[in-house]
This record gives C-alpha cells, sequence and structure tokens, in this order.
C-alpha cells in the first residue's frame, strides 16, 4: 500500500516558498502522492453541510481561501520530479468540460505523466451555481463532461452530441502523456457514484473513513464493478482516513484492500508540518 498526503493549501499562510518547500520535503521522504480539493469560491452560509467536519463548515482562516488545484499543481510538477499529484477532488460538473481537459492534459504533458483526475458532483449548491450551472442535474452533467473529456483525450478528432454539452469535430492536443489517459478516480457515496466510479473510473477516493466505513464502501463498489463487468484487478481504492491514524491502523488498512492511503495533513503553520511529517514517514515504514 501506498501513503499519499492531502493538503488543503490556503493563502496567506501557503506562499510560494513555502508550498515548494514542502513538495520536495515530502518527496524526499518517500510520500507516494499529494492530493488537493477544489472549492473556487465560499460561503458563510451554505443549504448543505460540509460533509468532512463535525460542525459541517469548511475549516478555512478568516481572510484566507483556498488555493487553485491546477496553478498550484503547476507549480509543483516544476520543482518535483517524482511524486504524483491529484485532486480530491474536481468539482466537475461546475466547471467547463473542454478546459478542463485541457489544464489537466497540459499538466500530464508538463509533469511527465504524474497526474490523477480526482471527480465528484460536490456538495454545496451555492458554488455550483455561482459558477453558472443547475445543482440538481449535476450528476448527469458529470457524466456527460467525463465522456467528453475522455474523448479529448483519447481520439484525434471529437464529436459529442449530449444534453448538457456538444462538440463537434474538435481536436485537442498535447494528449496526456499517461497510456490510456490520465487516471480519473471517481468519489460519491450514493449509489449514483459508485455507479459512475466503476463505469468511467480507475478507482474510488473516499475521504474521511474509518475502517468499518470503508469496508461498507468497498461491499458497495463490490456490487457496482460487478454491475459493470469489471474486477479489482483494474480498479483502485483510494481512501483518506480520519486525522488520527495509527501505525496499526496502516495494517488495517492495508488488509481490507486499500491501494492508496492519502493521510490527511492538518494544520500547515511550520512546527505542525514538522511534527506531521515525522508521524508519516513512521506510517510509510508501516506500509
Amino acid at each position: 500500500m501506498k501513503i499519499g498526503l492531502f493538503a488543503t493549501f490556503m493563502s496567506p499562510i501557503s506562499t510560494p516558498a513555502m508550498i515548494q518547500s514542502f513538495a520536495q520535503s515530502i518527496e524526499e521522504i518517500g510520500v507516494d502522492s499529494l492530493w488537493m480539493g477544489e472549492h473556487v469560491v465560499l460561503f458563510d452560509q451554505t443549504s448543505n453541510p460540509y460533509p468532512g467536519s463535525r460542525d459541517g463548515k469548511l475549516p478555512v482562516p478568516e481572510g484566507g481561501g483556498m488555493l487553485d488545484t491546477v496553478a498550484t499543481f503547476g507549480l509543483i510538477a516544476g520543482c518535483t520530479r517524482r511524486i504524483r499529484l491529484g485532486t480530491g477532488i474536481t468539482l466537475l460538473p461546475q466547471r467547463n468540460p473542454v478546459y478542463t481537459a485541457k489544464e489537466f492534459t497540459t499538466l500530464d504533458w508538463l509533469s511527465e505523466g504524474r497526474i490523477d483526475f480526482g471527480v465528484g458532483v460536490g456538495w454545496c449548491q451555492e458554488e455550483v451555481e455561482a459558477c453558472g450551472y443547475s445543482f440538481k442535474d449535476r450528476g448527469h452533467r458529470c457524466d456527460e463532461f467525463i465522456e467528453v473529456i475522455k474523448s479529448l483525450w483519447a481520439d484525434s478528432i471529437t464529436h459529442y452530441e449530449g444534453e448538457h454539452v456538444q462538440v463537434k469535430a474538435a481536436r485537442m492536443d498535447p494528449k496526456p502523456v499517461q497510456p490510456g489517459g490520465i487516471p480519473m478516480i471517481i468519489g460519491g457515496h450514493s449509489p449514483a457514484g459508485f455507479r459512475r466510479a466503476a463505469k468511467y473510473g480507475q478507482g474510488w477516493y473516499g475521504f474521511q473513513l474509518n475502517l468499518e466505513q470503508t469496508a461498507a464502501m468497498k461491499s458497495e463498489l463490490n456490487r457496482a464493478l460487478e454491475d459493470q463487468g469489471r474486477s479489482w484487478d483494474e480498479f483502485e481504492l483510494i481512501i483518506t482516513p480520519p486525522y488520527g491514524i495509527t501505525k496499526d491502523q496502516v495494517q488495517a488498512y492495508q488488509d481490507l484492500g486499500v491501494d492508496r492511503l492519502i493521510v490527511h495533513l492538518g494544520s500547515q503553520k511550520p512546527d505542525r508540518i514538522d511534527q506531521r511529517l515525522n508521524l508519516v514517514s513512521d506510517l510509510i515504514e508501516a506500509a
């Protein structure tokens, strides 16, 4: 099992120098991959609670905001050589799919094939609507956007006629460096999310899941993969566990069949980062 890190880089603490130094440090200690979440705008009040915290609020410092994943990964790709870079997750139904395909194939080209494209439908209605889309049909729109992105990455000429997107005789180059295109890692805990992962993805990403929750999610994914005539031989299980992960729990996740464990970094203050990376080094040894 491989050990990665999930980091929510936020202004003002996440300066260019801090991000580059951090990325080089985790590459040196053997971290396999670095994952970032995405929110382009934030709201003081939302219709739905944030599912990743107890109080339903995004843990953002006053006056700060989340850095863009594409731009940040471009910076990191330029100062590292081995570490993989994954989105956990890209909120695809609120993005332009053609621009998204271009951004990520360019990242893959410039990083020499180190990109994982994590995809989900998102939870924040206000954010989806601020980006110019409706919230209720985001799942169907996500499926269409995935299909057109896959075509732009793989086909010399793309023709796509959908309800939400139409592309006629379009060419996109460069193509992704990775054979078969950039791996799509699909998130989502609903039956639709499991179906989407099994149909389109090379893996499934679950966030803040303990061992019992991971086992339950794997059972759902088993059924979805069987429905699509697929097996775990061609599919990855990628999990971010709760913050207080131990070495014994690392082994337990591995026994469940987790392929990559993406440990939450937490605080980005220098002293807290040093403490966390010491633990991550121990977890890499345990894995």
